[in-house]
């Protein structure tokens, strides 16, 4: 297997988590909180749909899906639509509200599919590519997408235990 392959396969563990926390449910324990302070599996599964999105299409340069197909309206969240979720507050986890398992899925499905478009034919030497200078060291291809999978799988596995509590209850 090459590296393309290797991130390929990691980014489809994400989606089979992502879509075995959300489908099936309806909207109240997809909005619900474990408490006041927790976040619901709608934040998570947009938050990780929004920084992959952003940070896939800043290195692919492309405009992010949440904007071309509209989906900030769809979702109408009540903050910048720029928003990803990064440093997001109580309130704004408990803004972000959704209507059904289909929107959030809709959404996360897009931005994957654009995910594996763009790695199914990266060549190991383009993960060498630095991406981003603002850090020391700078930032590589292959370590942003890294990073992506790794806020990814962390928040999947958070909206996961969620629903296995709310379904305790």
């Amino acid at each position: 297997m090459n590296s393309a392959g290797m991130l390929v396969d990691a980014f489809g563990r994400i989606r089979e988590v992502v879509h075995e926390a959300v489908e099936g449910l309806p909207p109240d324990d997809l909005n619900a909180r474990l408490d006041e302070g927790a976040n619901s599996i709608a934040w998570l599964v947009w938050h990780l749909t929004r920084i992959q999105d952003d940070h896939v299409a800043g290195v692919a340069g492309v405009e992010q899906i949440w904007f071309t197909e509209d989906w900030a309206a769809r979702f109408a969240l009540p903050f910048a639509k720029e928003a990803t979720g990064y440093g997001h507050s109580s309130k704004q986890v408990a803004a972000v509200r959704v209507s059904s398992d289909e929107l959030l899925l809709g959404y996360y499905d897009a931005v994957h599919e654009r995910t594996v478009s763009f790695i199914r034919d990266l060549r190991d030497k383009d993960l060498d590519r630095i991406v981003d200078e603002s850090w020391s060291p700078p930032v590589t291809l292959g370590v942003r997408l890294v990073s992506v999978i790794a806020d990814d799988l962390q928040h999947a596995g958070q909206a996961a235990f969620v629903r296995g509590a709310l379904e305790r209850r």
